[in-house]
């Protein structure tokens, strides 16, 4: 069943991390060139170790 747990945070995170993104490109004022993906990427692995740890204890009890 934890697979099911971490494949829902992933898809959930992916598309959290793309309003996140965007949120900070409307806040910068404009749209980031050639860093999106790095930023991406940062925004994404942050979340996704926060809430893969929040799982795991859940899951282990």
């Amino acid at each position: 069943m934890q697979y099911v747990y971490y494949t829902l945070a992933a898809i959930v995170l992916y598309f959290l991390s793309d309003w996140i993104l965007l949120q900070i490109e409307k806040f910068r004022g404009e749209a980031f060139k050639q860093q999106r993906s790095t930023v991406f990427l940062l925004i994404i692995m942050v979340l996704a170790v926060a809430s893969f740890k929040a799982i795991e204890m859940l899951v282990t009890g």
